[in-house]
């Protein structure tokens, strides 16, 4: 498969993640979309990891595998952040009631 359709599909699923998260209330949700953001970036950079390590020689495997070990403690950071986030978010709804992201400006009086 060529590296071009990887593009174009990380390029969607980013595009998908920006707007939800520009355009949703519910704070699940936006959670949601910044962690399709940080998969699409996760895809692109195995796609190029892939890329490189079709040039069969010493340089391009060692890209290809820091390009991996890159996107694992990637994926690390988004699991802390998810429990964190999920955290935070359940704080909120015992204390408000509501997911709604709007509501935060309230809390700042």
């Amino acid at each position: 498969m060529e590296i071009k359709w990887y593009l174009f599909l990380s390029l969607a699923l980013f595009c998908i993640g920006i707007i939800g998260a520009l355009t949703r209330r519910n704070s699940i949700i936006v959670f949601m979309c910044i962690e399709l953001m940080l998969n699409s970036v996760n895809l692109l950079l195995i796609a190029f990891s892939k890329m490189h390590l079709a040039g069969n020689n010493a340089l391009s495997y060692t890209m290809a595998t820091e390009a991996q070990l890159f996107v694992f403690f990637i994926m690390i950071v988004a699991a802390a952040e998810v429990s964190v986030g999920l955290a935070i978010i359940v704080l909120m709804y015992r204390n408000t009631k509501s997911v709604d992201i709007n509501f935060l400006n309230r809390l700042k009086n």
